[in-house]
């Protein structure tokens, strides 16, 4: 939507409607401390439409991103190829003409994807039931541990391995202060959380965490945050709840979101389940229908009697993350898991034959760090001179490497040779 401006005609009508002499009389609650006249004195003056778009563009054209460089940043926003045809399916107007899926006898077409992308969640984490997604795979963390909280009837929720920061900040927002404790803590627990493959890429062995849980009497909750890993790494099965973020399938990086939280857990717990759920039944001829089950927000339940907050199931990515997954397949995702995998391994290897560079993972998925003889960010910083996006800098020489279906070894050579320049 452009910005159409109001005229200075405009202004002194409702200015006179207001009863305001000026514009600092209408605001006169805000303190002349809150002003800042320097700023707008600074600011460059008015340029027609035409300058400001080719002003902008100038800085835009600054920019280096995944379409225009090398690519190996990854750390919970994945550069994954999505089909052309997703897109052109996702504007059908099946799914275009409901606005919201509450009227289910106008919008069938958006109720059957929501089904359909609950059962393919519920397949990839090996869980009985999925929502029909949430915000983002942070939001979905969150709501899984007040989940488990509600279900447990306990306050504190240990965090076991290395999860995404993001994701820990979200988590540290929702919860009290002192909710979140350490793995040596034992008392009062509602739950274990560990992200696998975790923040650094490596893989977790669910069973030793699932005895844990038992022991405290509490629920196992798993994050996936690269759910392409799925397609080679075994499901959770062992979980009490599975959530993450589905962006991989069907969704572009955008710049952090928006993208698409998905939430799975056992039937158990099905009632305590945020979001929103959706089922199939007969319609009054025998055909399939598909309607609205369970919704337990507080749009429309009681606030004290509701699960969630949550006002929205992020429709859109889910429906493109469907389509993305219908067109892969069972193999097809299996195939596309392998090649990340693949990717990553070389890429690895190729690293680890740079004097001074050592690759820190003994096993990984499509990301891993690597150990410099120099600042990671230092290098980050010189390399993106040389249009190459290197990575995640983590502390000290710690750099985080990640590699897609979309990573070519000519890609790779790049940044190999690059760093053998650098170092």
């Amino acid at each position: 939507m452009r910005y159409l401006p109001l005229s200075a005609k405009d202004r002194e009508d409702m200015l006179a409607a207001t009863g305001a002499k000026n514009m600092r009389e209408l605001y006169e609650d805000v303190p002349d401390s809150a002003y800042n006249d320097a700023l707008i004195e600074s600011l460059p003056a008015h340029k027609t439409e035409m300058q400001v778009e080719r002003h902008l563009g100038r800085y835009a054209n600054q920019n280096i991103n995944a379409a225009t460089a090398p690519f190996f940043l990854g750390a919970g926003v994945y550069n994954h190829h999505i089909p052309a045809s997703v897109d052109y399916v996702i504007q059908r107007s099946e799914f275009l003409t409901a606005y919201t899926p509450y009227q289910p006898e106008i919008a069938q077409g958006t109720l059957q994807v929501i089904y359909e992308f609950q059962t393919m969640i519920a397949k990839l984490t090996g869980q009985d039931v999925a929502n029909a997604s949430l915000y983002d795979g942070a939001t979905a963390l969150a709501e899984a541990a007040l989940m488990a909280m509600r279900v447990t009837r306990r306050e504190k929720i240990i965090i076991a391995n290395d999860i995404n920061p993001d994701y820990h900040e979200t988590l540290t927002t929702y919860l009290k202060d002192d909710a979140i404790v350490g793995a040596d803590h034992s008392e009062d627990i509602a739950a274990i959380v560990i992200q696998s493959p975790d923040f650094y890429g490596r893989p977790e062995k669910y069973q030793i965490w699932r005895e844990k849980a038992d022991a405290l009497g509490a629920l196992l909750i798993v994050v996936i945050t690269e759910i392409i890993s799925l397609g080679m790494l075994p499901a959770p099965v062992e979980a009490d709840i599975v959530c993450g973020e589905g962006q991989s399938i069907g969704l572009p990086m955008s710049f952090g979101g928006p993208h698409l939280g998905f939430f799975a857990c056992r039937k158990d717990y099905l009632r305590q389940m945020p979001g929103r759920l959706c089922g199939k039944t007969l319609d009054a001829d025998g055909k399939d229908g598909y309607v609205l089950t369970l919704s337990t927000r507080e749009q429309h339940i009681r606030r004290d009697k509701a699960t969630s907050n949550i006002c929205t199931n992020q429709g859109l990515c889910a429906l493109a993350f469907t389509v993305h997954m219908a067109l892969l397949g069972d193999l097809g995702f299996r195939q596309l898991a392998q090649l990340n995998n693949e990717r990553a391994v070389l890429l690895a290897n190729k690293l680890s034959s740079i004097d001074g560079v050592k690759v820190e993972n003994d096993n990984f998925f499509n990301e891993f760090v690597i150990t410099l003889p120099k600042d990671a960010h230092d290098i980050v910083n010189e390399l993106t001179h040389d249009n190459i996006i290197a990575g995640l800098a983590l502390d000290g020489n710690r750099l985080l490497i990640c590699a897609t279906e979309q990573t070519e070894e000519s890609d790779m050579d790049i940044l190999v040779n690059a760093l053998k320049a650098v170092l």
